[in-house]
């Protein structure tokens, strides 16, 4: 059961303005990079369950950050079908995001006032996700749309809260760039916990990274 409503869970996504997204299947491992995101800031993490197994690095994931990191939201990425959402959910996941847009995730999602956040890349998807109850938007893959995009949706509709994901940077350009197109907040992957991160435990810079990444998303957003 989620330890968080979805309007606290869509106040963090636009107070920090950042969620990092990362998968392993090496529990111990996970708790570390977690924790270091934790330590860098980090109030938010997307787990991007694609590996078998997923769920049980998740469950134990969860269990860990209620435990020994207090106020961190833990959610699920990569869900394509309304039997995961459930399953995830009964895990303890707070939110839940699809890389595309499915009407049962949604119906599995909103019976539990569980935030969830569709893929969408055109106008009609995003305004179908609204239509459904959907509070931030997921923008994917969003180097292929990028921020000239955004300010195109926000035109006619500057209610909508967008959350680009895939080839946002943790650098001053890139960040700039989608603030100023008037994104909410960002998933950001391996530009942010990096392959080579990972592979050498370094989870002092991981830390570092996170924490300035926070850093430039407040000043952009000035």
């Amino acid at each position: 059961m989620a330890q968080f409503s979805r309007l606290e869970v869509a106040a963090a996504m636009k107070e920090t303005g950042m969620i990092p997204l990362f998968f392993n299947n090496d529990i111990e491992l996970s708790k570390k990079v977690l924790k270091a995101c934790y330590d860098g800031g980090a109030r938010l993490m997307e787990f991007t369950a694609r590996g078998d197994f997923a769920h049980e690095v998740f469950g134990e994931l969860t269990k860990y950050a209620i435990a020994e990191l207090p106020g961190m939201i833990m959610g699920v990425g990569s869900v394509t079908d309304a039997g995961q959402a459930s399953l995830y959910m009964s895990l303890g996941a707070n939110f839940v995001v699809t890389p595309v847009l499915r009407e049962d995730i949604a119906i599995a999602c909103n019976r539990k006032k569980v935030l969830w956040s569709p893929g969408c890349g055109t106008l009609t998807e995003i305004t179908r996700a609204e239509e459904l109850g959907c509070e931030i938007v997921k923008l994917f893959p969003g180097d292929i749309y990028g921020p000239q995009f955004v300010k195109g949706i926000k035109g006619p509709q500057p209610w909508t809260s967008i959350m680009p994901t895939g080839g946002v940077a943790p650098t001053e350009e890139n960040l700039k760039g989608w603030f100023d197109a008037g994104v909410t907040c960002v998933g950001m992957g391996s530009k942010l916990i990096s392959k080579e991160i990972v592979a050498n435990k370094d989870y002092a810079k991981l830390e570092q990274d996170v924490r300035k990444a926070l850093a430039i998303v407040k000043a952009v957003r000035k």
